[in-house]
């Protein structure tokens, strides 16, 4: 079952933002040819949140909530430095950098090649409280890893923002609360089937295999080829 809103303003700020997305079309229901994850997971549903840099309107309410959320959530005067993750969280890290008055930097995947073989960006925030921003994130795997590159070289991350949380593959929260990181996100799955109700945007079918998913998304990822285990999600990691 979907998690409860901290407040009635979180709440606002969820079913606005999947309109939103219903609107511009980034949600993606695919219950018959199920949509593989760089974790392994199998899932009948995916967003695509690269599509909000192209609405203009979408992109400017999306990121006020947002710094607003972070604003409620960690502080007004918390955070030094915003950082994006390569590649989807570089233009959102860069307008929550403008409106929040910080610098900014971006996190590579991994270090370059060549030069002087960077992973960041920018700048390096050394001793700088550093907020990773990314578009979404699903069993929280790639803000491991990005949280970890920016705290080796010495930048304090505390928090990371994501605009869409997937809300039901195990270990995300679990996994970040381990190091010390708070998972901030506009909205969820379970945020997006309620505003369904309000207008069709999908069949029934549809709808209905996709509560079958959020209910039980292990069992459903095991039972459509995917991986069935958070186990399996973590060696695939590593391995990665």
């Amino acid at each position: 079952m979907p998690a409860p809103h901290a407040s009635d303003w979180d709440r606002d700020a969820a079913l606005t933002t999947a309109r939103i997305l219903l609107e511009i079309k980034a949600v993606n229901f695919r219950p018959e040819e199920p949509y593989t994850f760089t974790s392994g997971w199998k899932s009948p549903v995916y967003i695509d949140c690269r599509k909000i840099i192209y609405f203009p309107r979408a992109r400017n309410r999306i990121c006020d909530l947002g710094v607003e959320k972070i604003g409620r959530h960690v502080g007004y005067e918390s955070i030094d430095v915003v950082a994006g993750g390569e590649t989807a969280g570089i233009p959102f890290a860069a307008w929550f950098a403008d409106r929040m008055l910080t610098p900014m930097a971006y996190v590579r995947k991994k270090p370059k090649g060549f030069g002087r073989g960077a992973q960041i960006e920018g700048d390096v925030p050394e001793g700088q409280r550093t907020l990773l921003v990314e578009d979404l994130t699903t069993d929280g795997g790639s803000k491991i890893r990005f949280a970890r590159a920016l705290r080796e070289a010495g930048a304090i991350v505390d928090h990371t923002f994501v605009v869409f949380f997937y809300g039901v593959f195990p270990g995300a929260f679990e996994t970040l609360n381990e190091m010390g990181v708070s998972l901030h996100h506009l909205c969820t799955w379970w945020d997006v089937l309620e505003v369904c109700r309000e207008r069709p945007y999908f069949d029934d079918a549809a709808l209905k295999e996709v509560r079958r998913f959020l209910e039980n998304p292990v069992g459903w990822s095991r039972d459509h080829g995917g991986i069935g285990s958070l186990a399996e999600a973590q060696a695939k990691q590593d391995g990665a």
